[in-house]
């Protein structure tokens, strides 16, 4: 069964660039590690980990119950061991007994012990209507919560939902001391955790530090204290340009992603360094769960960007292929496999769209003649981040007949017109929440229509939404994809 086709999918890819060591410096105990957020961090407080500049500091200072691996697997974290029920609604989970919280004021005794009531006040905690924490729809599956010893505690779901260990490892999920609800503290710049650092200091706009936790529980192969970074220091350059010079003269340790400002004076063509740089900086290049694209919005039928052939000859008339090789050194993977990005179960599901201009322009004459518009025109909104793939899209599509018009916005603007519906056709990303292929597939359940969740095409098919239901009764995470062709 096929449905219409509601976004573009054009690149995927991560790009981690690490400073390699002076072998001057200190030993490594007394290494601070530097790395900068282009926009402030807006909280610490994990249940307000909602997009990429909190979650990596809040990542810092805060463990859940399980983690995952390099390799997307769960792990235990502050849990041990768990044990799910042959019906999969209870999960029964035995914790750690030598994990202790960061020294505060907040604590009677200096050193306080983790135990399962602060794990199920964590929890507990997310659906706190006064706390309006973005996470809150975590806990939807959740029937009850409950501790049944001082380490031992018991969730169980309202249905089946296989995706569920996974959703724990999110940080909306850290477990805090239930000392936090006396509100002696602003938890939001005052975050007491349990992982290897604690916060120290906070200067907005400027700098934000961690110093090494001397409390905590995990050691290494030869039993040697972690971590073995002394500190932790993030700044705020709002500039990616001066973000890069402040990197190659050795004042920041890593920087993640590729911008356009100085893509061609660090990497050739191929996507490798150059030589220049090859004794200074380490290129680690991986499969990252995120896919960019382009959404068309639905529910307006009045648009020209309703009719499916339009749709479809927008994805034959465009070279991903060509766009990642130019526009990004090589650095992503070409969207031609649909929604899930590599890495998940369920990527190479489907044949998606490739390059097809013959088979695009059919499909634009068939819309003319249906129509009588000979002037098929679509405006496509972007910010500025990603005007040059949008550019890219309104020359490639120019030569099959349709007129592209780049709308570029502010990050914010772009986000809440997108969300309200106010946009014909736009730039989006989804970076996965947890790591599940059934997290890429809700982008198009009928249930999450914006602004009540992230299905800001408004697409809606009941045959899809049986579908995507039938997935969270799957316990192979290899078969979630199901037969989904979205065309």
């Amino acid at each position: 069964m096929k449905f219409k086709r509601l976004y573009i999918a054009f690149v995927l890819g991560l790009v981690a660039l690490t400073a390699c060591q002076n072998k001057n410096k200190p030993n490594q105990s007394h290494l601070v590690f530097r790395y900068n957020e282009h926009s402030d961090i807006t909280s610490l407080d994990p249940a307000f980990a909602k997009d990429q500049r909190n979650i990596w500091a809040v990542h810092q200072l805060y463990n859940t119950l399980v983690g995952l691996d390099d390799s997307l697997n769960i792990k235990p974290e502050l849990a041990k061991s768990w044990n799910i029920s042959d019906d999969g609604l209870t999960f029964t989970f035995k914790l750690r007994e030598d994990v202790y919280f960061q020294q505060s004021e907040i604590f009677k005794n200096k050193k306080r012990q983790l135990s399962a009531k602060d794990v199920v006040f964590s929890l507990k905690r997310l659906t706190n209507p006064e706390l309006a924490s973005p996470g809150s729809w975590i806990m939807k599956p959740v029937k009850s919560i409950k501790s049944l010893d001082d380490f031992t505690l018991e969730i169980k779901l309202k249905e089946n939902f296989p995706a569920f260990l996974g959703l724990l490892s999110m940080k909306y999920c850290s477990v805090v001391p239930r000392e936090v609800q006396s509100g002696k503290i602003d938890f939001r710049t005052n975050p007491i955790g349990t992982v290897p650092f604690q916060f120290k200091r906070w200067i907005p706009q400027e700098k934000l530090v961690f110093r090494k936790n001397p409390l905590y529980f995990e050691t290494d192969s030869t039993d040697q204290q972690l971590p073995y970074l002394e500190a932790v220091v993030i700044t705020f350059l709002p500039d990616k340009q001066s973000e890069f010079m402040q990197f190659v003269q050795g004042n920041l340790d890593f920087m993640s992603g590729l911008d356009v400002s100085y893509k061609d004076e660090l990497l050739q063509a191929n996507g490798r360094l150059k030589a220049k740089y090859k004794s200074k900086i380490i290129l680690d290049k991986s499969p990252y769960l995120n896919t960019e694209y382009v959404g068309f919005y639905l529910a307006d039928s009045t648009s020209d960007i309703h009719h499916k052939s339009l749709r479809q000859a927008i994805n034959y008339g465009f070279d991903r292929q060509k766009m990642i090789k130019y526009l990004r050194n090589g650095i992503g993977i070409p969207a031609e496999q649909g929604i899930i990005p590599k890495g998940l179960p369920g990527f190479g599901g489907v044949q998606g769209f490739s390059y097809q201009p013959e088979k695009a322009k059919t499909l634009v004459q068939q819309y003319i003649q249906k129509t009588g518009d000979n002037s098929p025109e679509v405006t496509i909104s972007t910010n500025p981040s990603y005007v040059d793939l949008i550019e890219f899209m309104q020359a490639e599509l120019a030569s099959i007949g349709i007129k592209v018009n780049v709308d570029v916005l502010p990050a914010s603007t772009l986000r809440q017109k997108r969300s309200s519906g106010q946009l014909d056709a736009f730039r989006a990303s989804w970076i996965a929440d947890y790591p599940d292929a059934q997290n890429y597939l809700s982008l198009f359940y009928s249930k999450n229509k914006s602004p009540n969740g992230p299905n800001y095409t408004h697409f809606e098919s009941q045959l899809y939404d049986s579908i995507y239901e039938k997935t969270l009764k799957i316990s192979e995470p290899k078969n979630y994809y199901l037969s989904f062709i979205v065309n």
